[in-house]
């Protein structure tokens, strides 16, 4: 009977340390259902990789931040119910992991799912389902090989790299940023104005209209992606000629947007215009100022806003405004009008004489891929963009205010 009793005891004291030890080896991470109950979240993300860790035996703390968990590094996670990190078979044991990898595609150390997108630049770049990205191929507006490549070279002028244009197409900057059509063949052959000169004149090396005439000189306005150069640039110069033939009696800033509403005749609008057609406007019809119709056109449009200034003739050519100012902050709706404009002789000297005694000129200009990256010195175009293709190679026109 004590020989039983004995038994009994020690019985009992094996139980309950048999209990002990299996309450001890079933933890928390043991009684876990594992990561992948309902399938692999990241296959083919990096995480232990990442984290640069892969740990013998078990080891608890051997983690990695998982989705909105863990998961371990450590040996002990490659049983039945697997914690493992999804690199853990590659990276740890360099076999493949006992899953097939969700198709997708990697950038910069992270897996992005198909479909996934990024821009690069002005380039929209799509996650394949072979687990390749696949980017368009446009030539952007801004080019960094191309800024690298200008200011390696010795043309004159240094490029740069302009935010706001970061992400637009080339063929959105020559569509969307200038704006001036080709003079026709009838304003090519108007007769030159030309200067009386010395043949011996000497002209200033250097001249700034702004300093001649101050508080005449109008600073330019933003045409953002409103392809309107025609009529800011005519505005622009309308208004310096004003303000200095009236000795600074006038200086008004005059509304390109009132040219790109209303002078509607073989213009386009925010999507292109000519140059005598906006002058023809200007003598005929007139504008009001910016602060009266200030500009709202900011990008280029199939269909012009409407006009919303008129005008009536008062005799002897002058006419008076029939409309408020679209601008309630504003009643001054006075109409401006400009002399007939004239064209100028090509010679450079005779530009510089009639820029030195009457003030700003416009200009048109073929602008070409590599203007639009244009920071400082004396631009002429150069061939850097031949090497990339014809798409890379594009031009466009634009009118432009000279000022000194």
């Amino acid at each position: 009977a004590g020989n039983m009793r004995l038994l009994r005891a020690l019985l009992c004291l094996w139980l309950l340390a048999e209990a002990a030890s299996a309450s001890r080896v079933r933890t928390r991470r043991e009684l876990a259902p594992g990561l992948y109950e309902h399938g692999v979240y990241d296959a083919g993300g990096s995480y232990c990789q990442r984290g640069d860790v892969c740990c013998h035996g078990r080891d608890d703390g051997c983690t990695v931040p998982y989705h909105d968990t863990l998961c371990y590094c450590d040996l002990f996670c490659n049983r039945t119910v697997s914690d493992c990190c999804p690199d853990f078979w590659e990276y740890c044991l360099g076999i493949p992991a006992p899953f097939p990898k969700a198709p997708g595609c990697a950038r910069a150390g992270r897996s992005y799912p198909t479909g996934a997108t990024y821009r690069e630049n002005c380039n929209l770049c799509t996650c394949g389902p072979g687990g390749q990205w696949q980017c368009e191929d446009h030539a952007c507006l801004m080019d960094g090989e191309l800024i690298d490549a200008i200011n390696r070279g010795s043309y004159g002028w240094r490029a740069t790299n302009y935010s706001q244009f970061w992400g637009m197409t080339l063929e959105d900057g020559i569509r969307h940023r200038l704006g001036t059509f080709r003079p026709s063949p009838t304003v090519m052959n108007m007769n030159e104005m030309h200067m009386n000169m010395d043949s011996n004149e000497v002209l200033p090396r250097h001249f700034d209209a702004a300093t001649k005439w101050p508080g005449m000189i109008h600073e330019p306005l933003d045409q953002g992606n409103c392809a309107g150069s025609w009529a800011f640039s005519t505005a622009a110069v309308a208004s310096d000629r004003i303000s200095i033939h009236s000795m600074g009696h006038m200086t008004p800033a005059l509304s390109p947007q009132n040219l790109l509403s209303c002078d509607t005749r073989n213009q386009r609008g925010c999507s292109g215009g000519r140059l005598d057609g906006a002058w023809w406007y200007l003598r005929r019809r007139g504008v009001v100022t910016d602060e009266c119709y200030p500009f709202t056109s900011q990008e280029s449009q199939p269909v012009a806003q409407p006009c919303m200034m008129h005008s009536r003739s008062t005799g002897r050519g002058k006419r008076q405004a029939t409309a408020r100012c679209p601008n309630p902050q504003t009643h001054a709706n006075e109409i401006y009008q400009s002399t007939p404009a004239y064209r100028l002789s090509s010679s450079e000297k005779e530009i510089m004489k009639e820029l030195l005694e009457n003030g700003p000129v416009q200009a048109i200009l073929e602008v070409h891929e590599d203007f639009f990256m244009y920071k400082s010195g004396i631009y002429r175009h150069t061939p850097m963009a031949k090497g990339k293709g014809p798409k890379h190679q594009r031009h466009g026109t634009h009118s432009v205010k000279i000022t000194g």
